[in-house]
This record gives structure tokens, C-alpha cells and sequence, in this order.
């Protein structure tokens, strides 16, 4: 069994709240994950840093915000994905790499991975200062029409958000 397709049962298992096994495949599979999310290729790393999200491994978030750092923007994106993921009932998740979402969602190179920083914010806190800077980026007449989208739809969702919260 590789990698990939370890996650891929960890992700059922999770999804089934299969908790014991899921604990158990992410035992047998900790020392190959952190190998593979330090190999050389970035193919390799990129498999690394989506199984976090598919094992729902809370305990590696450390390695995912390496990955947010990664020269690839597959491993990017991956690390981009399990956040997303794993945010989903944690807020804390995205607040503590808020900064370099932002960062993301502006500068990085790549357009997916632009578009997956915008949608990792939506699970984060509806903080006023990210709302101001999706509201920017939906507004970009020089942005990509889909990031422009992407952005409008997750600055609105927050404002949802804050309104409940007041």
C-alpha cells in the first residue's frame, strides 16, 4: 500500500468516525509521511502534505504550514487542502496561518493556489482586516475572473459570519 492510498482508507475511516483504526493507520504510517514531506520530490511531498488532511492529523499542522512555504505550488496546494479540511471545525486552524494565507491569496504565482488561500479563509474568524482584503481582491479588474468570484463569494460568507456573531 503506498502513501496516497493509506490516506485515502485514513479519509474513509475518518469519515465513518472510525477513530481507533484511523489512530492506528496513522501510527503505521507517521514515519513514511514525515519522510515523504521531506523528500526531494516534490511529488512525493505534495502526496505528504494532502495525506495530513485525509488522516485529519491535527498533531502535523506544523508540517503544513512547511508546506505552505514550499518552492511547488502542487505542494502548495496541497498543504492548502488539508488546511481547508481540517479548519472546517476549528477555526484556529486558519487564524493561526492567517498571515500567510493572506500573503497567498495575494502574491503567490499560482492561480489555484491563490484560489484555494481564499477558500481556506472562509473556516478562519471573520476578521475585519481579511473581509477588506477579499473585498479588494473581488474588486481587481485585473484579477482572474474566477479569484475575483472566489473572493467576492468568501468575503460575503464572513460578513454572514460576523453579523451572527453581533
Amino acid at each position: 500500500m503506498t502513501l496516497a492510498e493509506a490516506a485515502a482508507q485514513g479519509d474513509e475511516l475518518a469519515q465513518s468516525g472510525s477513530e481507533r483504526e484511523l489512530a492506528d493507520l496513522r501510527t503505521k504510517w507517521a514515519d513514511d509521511l514525515e519522510s515523504a514531506a521531506r523528500s526531494s520530490d516534490f511529488r512525493e511531498r505534495a502526496v505528504a502534505f494532502r495525506a495530513i488532511g485525509q488522516f485529519r492529523w491535527r498533531a502535523k499542522e506544523e508540517l503544513l504550514r512547511r508546506g505552505l512555504d514550499d518552492e511547488s505550488p502542487a505542494c502548495r496546494g496541497s498543504a492548502l487542502l488539508s488546511l481547508e479540511l481540517l479548519s472546517r471545525d476549528h477555526p484556529s486552524t486558519i487564524n493561526s496561518v492567517r498571515a500567510q494565507l493572506h500573503t497567498l491569496a495575494t502574491a503567490d504565482g499560482n492561480a489555484a493556489v491563490r484560489r484555494l488561500a481564499i477558500l481556506c479563509l472562509k473556516n478562519g474568524s471573520a476578521e475585519r482586516n481579511t473581509i477588506v482584503l477579499l473585498e479588494g481582491l473581488a474588486a481587481d479588474d485585473e484579477a482572474d475572473a474566477e479569484l475575483r468570484r472566489t473572493a467576492g463569494g468568501v468575503a460575503q460568507h464572513l460578513k454572514k459570519k460576523q453579523a451572527k456573531r453581533s
